[in-house]
Parts: C-alpha cells; structure tokens; sequence
C-alpha cells in the first residue's frame, strides 16, 4: 500500500484506522473521504475529501486524482441501525461497496472492506463458529454483509480485484463513540462506569458475543492488506477475534478497579434479537495460518486500558 483512499473515515474504525495509516505510510499519503467533515484529527492530519459513497462518479474521481493504489471501504450502516431502516441500509451499504469495488476495478486498486460476525445467522454452528460455515443471517445488516462477501469474491475472481476482507466480532474502543451496533454495549459499559459508576446493559446476561479491541482491529487490517497474496486461501472474508465474553464478566473486571460498579439490566428485544442470532465464539484459526493474524489484549488487559485511558 502506497496511496490508500479510505471512504468512512470519519466513522467508528475508519477515524483511527486513518491516524494508524497516516502514521505507517505518511500523512500525505492517505486521503480521508466521508459525506460530512469535523475538526476530527483524521479529518484535518492530512488530505481529505467530501465524497458520498452512493455517488460512484465522484468517487472515481477522488480515486484518479490521488492515483489512490488502495481503497479501503469501511462506510455502511451498524446492526442496529440497519435494521431500524432496512432500505435506506441495503441501498447505501451495497450501493456504497458495489461504487467502491468498481472503483477499484477502474484503478486497478487493492480493495478492503470489513463484513461481520453479523454474516453469521441462528442456523449457524454458535462455539467456535468454523471459517467456512453456513451464513443465513435474519437481519439487513447480516444480508447485506453475506451479499458483500460474495460481491467482494466475485470482483476478485470475475475481474481481478486484490479483494481482502475480515468478519469483525464486536469493537470496543475509547477514541471514537458507539455507532449503532449490536455489541455497543460492550463500549458503553466503560464510559458509565467512570461517569456514574453504574451501567443499564440492553444486552441480557449470559449473552456471549465475540469482541476485540480497536488497537487489534487496525493492526489486522494492515497485516491482512501487506500479506502475500498468494498464500491467502480465504479472502473475503476472515473471521478475528480476541476475546467471548457476557455482561456480567466485564462487570466483574471493571469491579477490580471501580468496586463499587452495579450492572443493571434493560433488554432491547431488538438488539438482543440479533445478539441469540451471532455464534458465542468464532474459530480464526485460517487467519493465523495464511497471514499470521494474533490479537495482543484480552479482556482483563483491555479494560485496564480502557479505563485508564477514559479517565484521562
């Protein structure tokens, strides 16, 4: 990767994700685009560009001006949004991914973008879900991932795009606010807990979902898109995770350093819905095999720095 255009860079992953790039390959080297722009770091450290992700002309042209070598695509709507507004979500994460992929195709870029434990449904084998398994998700946010990766494969094999991708469990960080995700609880929890030192989970205990912490995110990313080609026998896309756990284990590391939280519970029907539906745990055993994939925090070590960097 030499010149990455990332589209959703001011979103959930892609604002660190362009700060980690930025750092790595030069600021001048990768250009930020979303439909909107803040005084963000990821938006003023470095060139930027408006671009709505629907609008596939204007894109192009952002690609060839930067003679961008790479597109990272991380714009799309999270579980729980998607499924509030099922057709604006299929018309802007599908829209957005297939404008994308021909702009790869156009510019003969290398082609990223995430899809989900969401890609994963009830008939899905839930402990250590497999990496080839049966995906028959029941939610918007879940077709449209499984569409993804099927469109993302076609690209690759119909056209030639280096298409890579990763199915995301949960993310959890302290730099950027939840987005409308199933596991944004996971987030919250950490905020309240400083703040009020007491926290209502929407998500009912005993619910297990994979999770990882942003820093392994970004870092999975940049080794998945420098890795060789020609050991990757997956592609779109690989299933990471760090860590499984419920509401009441991370309660009880946040005990350890704030002892006097209290877990309440308020389930969303919604959201727990799509959480029964996702696998308990996920087998990424094909990422470590092709391109050596490792996650550096668990649960106990990420909530240490969760905490100590919130509180700063």
């Amino acid at each position: 990767m030499k010149r990455i255009m990332i589209t959703g860079a001011l979103g959930q992953i892609g604002s660190e994700l362009t700060l980690k790039l930025r750092d790595i390959y030069g600021a001048d080297q990768v250009i930020a685009t979303d439909i909107r722009k803040n005084e963000s770091a990821a938006a003023l450290s470095g060139p930027f560009e408006m671009v709505d992700v629907t609008d596939g002309k204007t894109m192009l042209d952002v690609a060839k001006k930067h003679n961008a070598d790479t597109i990272i695509h991380m714009a799309a709507l999270l579980s729980a949004t998607a499924e509030a507004n099922p057709v604006f979500a299929w018309n802007l994460n599908m829209g957005g991914l297939m404008n994308a992929l021909e702009t790869a195709r156009e510019v003969g870029a290398k082609f990223f973008t995430p899809s989900s434990i969401g890609a994963f449904g009830p008939s899905t084998p839930k402990d250590h879900t497999p990496q080839d398994t049966i995906c028959r998700p029941t939610t918007m946010y879940g077709v449209n991932k499984v569409s993804g990766e099927l469109l993302s494969d076609y690209y690759y094999h119909k056209f030639g795009v280096d298409t890579r991708g990763l199915r995301f469990p949960g993310l959890i960080s302290y730099a950027t606010p939840p987005g409308g995700g199933t596991t944004d609880y996971a987030v919250e929890i950490y905020y309240e807990a400083i703040k009020n030192q007491r926290y209502t989970s929407y998500i009912a205990e005993g619910t297990y979902m994979d999770m990882m912490y942003m820093p392994d995110a970004l870092n999975a990313i940049v080794d998945l898109m420098e890795a060789d080609p020609n050991k990757l026998l997956h592609r779109n896309s690989f299933n990471v995770t760090a860590m499984s756990f419920e509401p009441e284990q991370i309660a009880a590391e946040i005990r350890k350093h704030i002892p006097n939280f209290v877990l309440d519970y308020d389930v969303d029907p919604i959201r727990q819905g799509i959480a029964d539906s996702w696998p308990n745990s996920i087998d990424c055993s094909s990422a470590k095999e092709e391109w050596g994939f490792k996650a550096e925090y668990n649960l106990e070590k990420m909530t240490f720095d969760m905490l100590d960097k919130l509180k700063k």
